[in-house]
């Protein structure tokens, strides 16, 4: 009897344990994990499962031969941070405010991790960031620090900074893979942008590929030696060749400079032997076009294995751990880049290498393996397609559409039939020229805005993109339907030329500090003045130099700066911060005083009046709370009707006095320093009181 009643109790006990048992299984959240892995510049041209000639991927194939390959992938923005803010926001950059490398990303916006955090997603983003701001709407973020470098990174993660040594893009890999196995919460599903460094540019290789494609002959693309006749001026006067524009460092002629001493040693023995046989060769002409060539294209390839290696680390966690049958795989890049098609590296144009993307799917049992997708998708289509997958609701100002039912194999049958492009960063690296355009199925039209050019492409006759038909009168009904066609899309995404400017109202209560006042007591070559020590300068080298960042950060701010100048001659920069995509610069031109603000490439003007020379003056600068410039000489105001632009960042050129060096701001060349003397100058973020400014005009 008593051994009956010990078989109930241990019944019970047994059956109240996998009752809890089963409630905890209903608990636990079986939504699908999203593991979204993004590489920076990747070449849908140099994985194998695109019939790459260049090199083989057996990782990266892995997803594409288990899942579907997407021929038609496009960014809206070929470059870096661009094409990341529009992934994170489902929508084009002049609705996120992040349109160039020089922009900081607003991570007060609506965002997919946000959206997928309040789905009751994990969501954690590890590598590469590339947007400025920290991140925002992430559980766990472990990234680097702006571009971040090859070998020993510098990162910030949500526990505080830390320094690695190492290869970059295997320690981004180990954190991913201690994220996966020890950091998440093993009862939520997860969303994890896994984002490599690699391959973008300068292409440091890591130890365990320096010495791949040694013994190899890379195929040149038949473009290589492209020149340029039959498209407009935009593409013959960029700066991106690889005849041209590849440096020393690029080139590994120069080593990095960040090494560690055991890495500089296995760094020149791959390294010194080849470059002292190249020394002997003393080429030139066609022949140092092709060495230059294969050495910057195999040292690419040596980037990409290995991030098709660590890719098939994770991969391999995924199926050791039981994780890959409820995890999608995407993987995907920025953007294209170009292997030497039409005799370049780096991306920007609507040109289908830099406008197409790698984007490979694997999702078990819902995407069929070895399926192969013509459908026109786009990086703008992300967002939305996982907050689908999510089961989440998707914001109606989102501007792509889920790719979900595409994956599956049911496309919608009112699937976009255009992709609309917009690339805005010039004057900016590369003198790519700002355009936008439309892709068809068959046909391309792109437009250089600026430049007032056109150029039509037929993709059927001529894939390589080498002569425009854009005034061949037998494309004249091809050439009038994609213009309307670009009328359209650019109605349909809301592009009226503006950029959202999240720190516009910033900028109308921004409180005035005084960044720096200079009293000149402690510089050189200085003299009495009635204002003052005044410091001297014949314009041949800087009076002060202070880098960007910190206090010298002008970022969506008003600003005044000026003081006391006596010029011997009517030519010079009074005072400088930034270069040719984002800066400031006050100077003198022709003797008028004149200012100039440089927002996303463009430059904005005002002009004032006539500066006497060897007289002192007082002169101001000023962008005021409404982005108008404006003036100030001995105290009396001088409104101009001139609107500007707030600065979205600090510029990566440092703040100068005296004169602008490195990257110009203004229109004028590297001899530009200002001849003459200045006293009790001043930089202040804001604007100043009347009184303020009387003060300073009229000291005591």
């Amino acid at each position: 009897m008593h051994f009956s009643k010990q078989l109930l109790t241990f019944a019970a006990m047994a059956l109240s344990l996998s009752i809890g048992q089963a409630a905890i299984a209903q608990d636990k959240d079986t939504r699908p994990n999203i593991l979204f892995i993004f590489s920076d510049d990747h070449a849908y041209q140099s994985i194998s499962a695109y019939g790459s000639l260049v090199n083989k991927t057996p990782n990266l194939d892995r997803i594409a031969n288990e899942g579907m390959r997407f021929d038609r992938a496009f960014v809206t923005n070929s470059i870096c941070g661009p094409s990341r803010a529009v992934v994170l926001t489902g929508k084009y950059g002049h609705l996120n405010g992040f349109v160039t490398n020089g922009n900081t990303f607003n991570g007060n916006q609506q965002t997919v991790s946000k959206l997928l955090q309040t789905a009751g997603y994990e969501t954690a983003v590890i590598g590469k960031w590339h947007l400025k701001s920290t991140p925002i709407g992430f559980d766990y973020y472990h990234v680097l620090i702006g571009q971040g470098p090859y070998y020993n990174p510098p990162m910030k993660t949500t526990d505080g900074p830390v320094n690695h040594i190492g290869y970059t893009t295997e320690i981004i890999t180990d954190q991913t893979l201690e994220y996966l196995k020890e950091r998440r919460d093993p009862d939520k599903p997860f969303f994890l942008m896994y984002q490599h460094k690699a391959p973008h540019r300068n292409w440091q290789p890591g130890p365990d590929e320096i010495n791949n494609y040694n013994n190899e002959t890379i195929p040149e693309p038949i473009t290589l030696f492209d020149d340029y006749q039959g498209r407009t001026s935009a593409a013959r006067n960029q700066a991106m060749t690889v005849k041209e524009h590849l440096t020393r460092y690029d080139l590994k002629l120069d080593p990095p400079k960040n090494l560690t001493p055991e890495q500089l040693v296995f760094w020149n023995e791959a390294y010194d032997k080849k470059n002292a046989e190249l020394a002997k060769l003393n080429l030139e002409g066609d022949a140092l076009i092709r060495w230059k060539y294969q050495r910057y294209v195999k040292d690419y390839l040596r980037c990409i294995d290995s991030v098709d290696k660590n890719v098939g680390r994770v991969l391999d966690y995924l199926e050791e751990s039981g994780l890959a049958e409820n995890t999608i795989v995407i993987y995907t890049s920025d953007q294209g880049w170009y292997l030497g098609e039409h005799g370049w590296y780096d991306k920007r144009w609507m040109y289908e290498e830099s406008f197409r993307t790698p984007l490979m799917v694997r999702w078990p049992g819902k995407v069929k393996p070895g399926t192969v997708n013509t459908d026109m998708v786009m990086n703008l289509d992300f967002a939305q397609t996982f907050l689908e997958i999510a089961g989440a609701e998707q914001p109606e100002d989102m501007q792509g559409a889920s790719m979900k039912p595409v994956f599956e194999g049911k496309t919608p049958e009112d699937w976009r039939q255009s992709v609309y492009y917009h690339y805005y960063e010039f004057p900016g690296a590369h003198s790519v020229a700002k355009h936008n355009g439309v892709r068809t199925e068959r046909y391309k039209l792109i437009h250089f805005y600026e430049n007032k050019e056109w150029e039509l492409f037929d993709l059927k006759e001529d894939p390589n993109e080498l002569t425009s038909v854009y005034d061949d009168p037998a494309y004249a009904s091809v050439k009038k339907d994609l213009e309307i066609e670009l009328e359209r899309l650019q109605d349909f995404y809301k592009d009226d030329g503006t950029i959202v400017n999240f720190g516009a109202a910033r900028a109308k209560v921004q409180p005035t500090q005084l960044v720096r006042r200079f009293r000149f007591g402690d510089f050189e070559n200085t003299e009495k003045s009635p204002f003052g020590t005044a410091v001297k300068t014949d314009g041949s080298k800087y009076i002060f130099h202070n880098p960007s960042g910190g206090k010298f950060s002008p970022d969506y701010k008003p600003i005044t700066l000026g003081g006391f100048i006596n010029p011997t001659d009517g030519n010079g920069v009074i005072a400088a911060q930034g270069g040719e995509a984002l800066g400031y610069t006050m100077l003198l031109k022709d003797g008028k005083l004149t200012f100039s603000i440089r927002s996303q490439g463009q430059r904005f003007t005002a002009v004032g009046p006539e500066i006497e020379l060897n007289e002192w003056t007082h002169v101001v600068a000023i962008l005021d709370r409404n982005a108008k410039l404006a003036f100030a000489v001995n105290g009396k105001k001088i409104q101009t009707d001139v609107k500007a632009a707030f600065l979205a960042s600090a510029p990566a050129d440092a703040f100068t006095l005296g004169l602008d060096g490195g990257s110009l701001v203004g229109d004028y060349g590297q001899a530009n320093g200002l001849k003459g003397k200045i006293a009790d100058f001043r930089l202040y973020w804001g604007i100043l009181e009347k009184e303020t400014l009387q003060a300073w005009v009229n000291p005591k």
